[in-house]
């Protein structure tokens, strides 16, 4: 295991960050109760929520439609995935400036290795600075976790938000931890906190209490445990992997549930997520997907794998729309399920793309407005004289010819 002596990790979390972006674009919206989702329709669920509508119990992959039966006037706005792509690059930049060493967690989360420059300069005083500059320059509002690992870094920056900042030291890391409940531990599942909670397991300190050792292991089995010791105790990877996701063909991700699941809700939850970390990661490369796949694994360890092609798209609602089909039309709700997960194949660039698209589908249609035009310009002529009217040619475009 890598030794994790003088390393400074920034896990930097982006607060709200798609209704930041929507406040920006509509400042109309700043105080108001709203959410991003699919307009107009009452299918989807809600992808991020303001402040104000979560004063109201409305939060994220709550269902549209449950949100507004909270609030009937609720605004639903559509995310605006070219704005969020431009703001992801703004605050990537701006990070680059202190580091090259740049792990994309996600659209709106990265890992930065900010060992070298705080040789020089106070961690502390970086974080603040870098806090102050993106919403100064770009209003946009962040948490930032400092620890010497990815999973410290992680929790820390969870820890306050918005506008927070945490620092957690290896030694101080379970006086810091101890009184959070063990759902806030990153990577534990979302059907084994409730387990250890209703058996007694509350915090993350009655984890670490070695009269609850036992008990834990025979819920969660020795690898989860063991999981939870090494990591809350900052025995984990403080490698930032900038190309960790490099450009491939193909991408995808899963999740096996230390206790299995068997409600359709639960599962699509997380398939959601999934869903949201590929998009993220194909927009932060400008890729495009044509084909959807999701893999399903039982109790039995039966595997199902499903694809369908689409039209090359970028855009999370179309993507989850099909992976919601291909899981519910491959599903029987109570089924036990163990592993679920998303991939997105025939990745192409999305210059590419939107050239291809030129080519096949609007080719012709430039060929015959071409030929229409020249029609007019000829009736035009023949009635008004054959140097009356010509087709214009830009000044600078002449200069190019020259």
């Amino acid at each position: 295991m890598a030794n994790n002596h003088a390393h400074v990790i920034f896990h930097i979390d982006m607060n709200m960050f798609f209704c930041s972006v929507a406040v920006i674009k509509n400042p109309s919206l700043k105080g108001k109760a709203f959410v991003c989702g699919r307009a107009n329709t009452t299918k989807g669920v809600v992808s991020t929520a303001s402040y104000e509508a979560r004063k109201l119990g409305i939060h994220s992959a709550m269902p549209l439609v449950e949100a507004l039966r909270i609030k009937k006037d609720l605004i639903v706005i559509e995310s605006d995935w070219q704005m969020i792509k431009e703001y992801h690059y703004k605050f990537i930049n701006l990070i680059k400036e202190y580091t090259k060493i740049i792990e994309v967690a996600s659209v709106d989360e990265v890992y930065a290795d900010m060992t070298q420059i705080s040789k020089y300069r106070n961690p502390l005083e970086i974080a603040k600075e870098i806090q102050v500059r993106l919403v100064k320059e770009y209003h946009l509002p962040c948490s930032i976790g400092i620890a010497p690992t990815l999973f410290l870094a992680k929790m820390a920056s969870d820890m306050k938000k918005p506008l927070g900042l945490t620092v957690i030291r290896k030694r101080d890391s379970l006086s810091i931890l101890g009184n959070l409940s063990v759902k806030t531990i990153f990577g534990i599942g979302k059907k084994t906190y409730p387990l250890l909670i209703s058996n007694g397991i509350e915090t993350i300190s009655d984890f670490f209490d070695e009269e609850n050792k036992d008990l834990i292991i025979s819920l969660i089995g020795q690898n989860s445990y063991d999981y939870v010791i090494n990591h809350v105790n900052g025995n984990s990877s403080n490698v930032v992997e900038p190309n960790r996701y490099a450009q491939s063909e193909s991408i995808s991700t899963s999740n096996t549930f230390d206790n299995h699941l068997s409600n359709s809700a639960e599962i699509l939850l997380e398939l959601r997520r999934q869903t949201r970390e590929l998009i993220s990661r194909i927009v932060n490369k400008d890729l495009m997907t044509k084909t959807v796949t999701v893999t399903i694994r039982n109790s039995e360890f039966k595997t199902l794998n499903r694809s369908k092609s689409i039209k090359y798209t970028d855009d999370f609602y179309d993507i989850f729309e099909v992976v919601t089909d291909l899981f519910e039309s491959n599903y029987n709700e109570g089924d036990s399920i163990r592993l679920v997960g998303v991939g997105l194949a025939n990745l192409k660039s999305k210059e590419e793309v939107l050239k291809e698209d030129y080519n096949l589908f609007t080719y012709q249609s430039f060929i015959e407005r071409e030929e229409r035009m020249k029609m007019t310009l000829k009736n035009l002529q023949d009635k008004f004289g054959i140097n009356s009217i010509t087709l214009g040619v830009k000044e600078d475009e002449k200069k190019v010819d020259k």
